[in-house]
């Protein structure tokens, strides 16, 4: 296929971008790209050290995205030997290690997740355990011959836990040398990371120049902030949006995010094009748009991405029917209770039920209001339920159960 011009690809390439290592570069090597009609290589790593991708993981891969896009080679690269390690960037402590049974089991669950973005037939789904398993002590040898210790204490993360006193692992200073190499292995022309990595994707570049190959382009995405608007998008934070999640849940979550991040999430985790987002811009900076109608739109089309446009358009129709007009959900789950005739602790059924996940965040949501009995908000944590008949209970706003109380 043929390429789109330079500017045209700078114009997509440069979308929701931290920065560019360096900008000269890359232009040179898609002008050459457009002359020998050779794509360029463009990769990027993941860790299967969790079983599940965020919206916050898909802010490079809708990059990668965009290369495939521009007619270019993208190799979605699994890092099945070095999340074995861990990557320790951003941790105050030593991560503990994964066996290999537990990163290859977390692997699949990534390859069938990402080609809800990526074009299956035009992705290269590698693993670095093909070349670092194969290295060999004298291999790692090399590799530790190119970096010192002052130079991986220049690292933030590193420096800290030194100067706090906190251990550091020999196999931690391994972990950006095995990334670097995995470079020089695919002999990669662009590397995708987030802003925190910019240190290990560095490496890569001199690690290329020492196998005297050219130096890959860095290019860093920010990392997303949460849903709670505080923290980056971290299921430890519980503030993330998972791609296989419900559409009714996505929808929900997004609509969530507090005002300041709608511009945010256009750019960054939706596919809206750029004329479009240029108005969004416009319009929240003028004050002409509603943030609200703007945050169903933004839920509509990002939900529309993992779940089609009629499973988008039934979540919007879910929240329409259960938080606008206060309708109840049509499918409740149903729960037979037998209390033997005595009155039912409400904080102690919302866990039995599987509404939380203890008394304790069951009494902090009744005293937050966010737990009602047949519409009617709780006020105490006491609250006991006469065990007769069925109620209607709601815990926040997408936790819905039916409880119906027997003599059997």
């Amino acid at each position: 296929m043929g390429f789109p011009a330079l500017n045209e690809q700078m114009d997509v390439i440069r979308r929701g971008l931290a920065e560019i290592i360096s900008e000269q570069e890359l232009e040179r090597k898609l002008a050459r790209s457009l002359k020998t009609g050779q794509p360029l290589t463009v990769k990027q790593g993941f860790d299967p050290t969790a079983p599940d991708i965020h919206l916050g993981h898909t802010v490079s891969i809708q990059k990668l995205r965009d290369f495939q896009q521009l007619g270019h080679r993208v190799v979605f690269l699994i890092g099945d030997f070095t999340a074995m390690i861990g990557d320790p960037t951003g941790r105050n402590e030593t991560r503990k290690r994964m066996t290999r049974e537990q990163v290859l089991a977390n692997a699949e669950t990534y390859k069938d997740q990402v080609f809800k973005i990526l074009d299956p037939q035009a992705t290269v789904v590698d693993f670095n355990s093909r070349w670092l398993g194969e290295l060999g002590v004298e291999g790692v040898l090399e590799l530790c011959g190119m970096h010192t210790v002052a130079r991986m204490l220049e690292r933030d993360d590193f420096a800290k836990r030194y100067a706090d006193g906190r251990p550091i692992s020999i196999l931690e200073f391994l972990y950006p040398l095995f990334q670097g190499y995995d470079s020089v292995a695919l002999r990669a022309d662009v590397e995708f990371g987030g802003t925190d990595q910019k240190f290990n994707l560095l490496v890569g570049r001199e690690l290329q120049r020492h196998w005297k190959q050219e130096p890959q382009v860095v290019m860093t995405v920010p990392l997303l902030v949460g849903t709670d608007g505080t923290m980056k998008m971290s299921k430890s934070y519980g503030n993330y949006v998972g791609i296989d999640e419900s559409a009714v849940d996505m929808y929900g979550k997004i609509l969530s995010i507090p005002d300041e991040l709608i511009l945010t999430y256009f750019e960054l985790v939706s596919r809206v094009g750029l004329e479009r987002l240029a108005l969004i811009r416009q319009e929240l900076e003028g004050g002409a748009a509603n943030p609200r109608d703007l945050k169903h739109e933004l839920a509509l089309e990002v939900t529309s991405l993992y779940h089609g446009h009629t499973g988008a358009a039934d979540a919007r129709a879910h929240f329409e029917r259960v938080f606008v007009k206060k309708d109840r959900p049509q499918d409740v789950p149903e729960h037979r209770v037998n209390s033997g005739g005595e009155p039912v602790w409400l904080p102690g059924l919302l866990r039995d039920i599987g509404l939380v996940t203890s008394t304790s965040e069951a009494n902090r949501m009744i005293k937050q209001k966010a737990v009602s009995v047949d519409d009617v908000k709780v006020e105490s944590t006491d609250f006991k339920l006469q065990p007769e008949g069925s109620v209607f209970i709601r815990v926040g706003k997408r936790r819905f159960a039916r409880v119906i109380f027997t003599d059997d």
